[in-house]
């Protein structure tokens, strides 16, 4: 397979199951802001030595495709990718995973400024790309272009959980 294929260089892609859409599109901003995200908690999952840190971020970044995958695809092809969506289950396995973390650390009461470890630094350069990849769904909801309710809820908690690793990282 061919890096390039030369269809883009006119400013527009493809989504998935079909249909073509500038490159600037509302919901390219989206899903290319949660590739942003896969690649930022890559940095954080390479610079971590804590190797449940490191399972958990994987398995984040499997979830970001699932995300990134349904923002990618257009409305009248939903039916097409209804295996590819973000459920319920997704968003309670992190809600999961921030109170066990909660019950074996004193979370911070006041702000954080970054950079305490490098991954701890890598995950909040992750919790922030994710807080934009957020309000960029926000933007499509606002356009209906977001029918699964899901999508945000897991933004939103992922966000949570991210954080709540970075203070995790920060600990012995």
């Amino acid at each position: 397979m061919k890096t390039f294929n030369k269809r883009g260089d006119k400013g527009e892609t493809s989504l998935l199951y079909g249909g073509r859409v500038a490159k600037s599109h509302p919901r390219c901003e989206a899903y290319g802001t949660i590739d942003e995200a896969v690649s930022a908690l890559g940095l954080a999952r390479a610079l971590t030595t804590k190797e449940r840190v490191s399972d958990i971020i994987y398995t984040l970044q499997q979830d970001l495709f699932i995300v990134g995958a349904e923002l990618a695809t257009a409305d009248h092809h939903k039916l097409e990718a209804r295996n590819r969506v973000v459920t319920a289950e997704m968003v309670e396995r992190l809600e999961s995973l921030i109170d066990a973390f909660e019950q074996e650390m004193e979370m911070p009461r006041l702000f954080i400024i970054p950079g305490n470890s490098p991954s701890s630094a890598a995950l909040d350069l992750a919790r922030t790309i994710i807080r934009r990849a957020e309000r960029r769904v926000v933007a499509l909801k606002h356009e209906n272009k977001v029918p699964n309710e899901r999508v945000l809820e897991y933004l939103n908690r992922l966000a949570d959980l991210i954080f709540t690793l970075a203070r995790y990282e920060e600990t012995e």
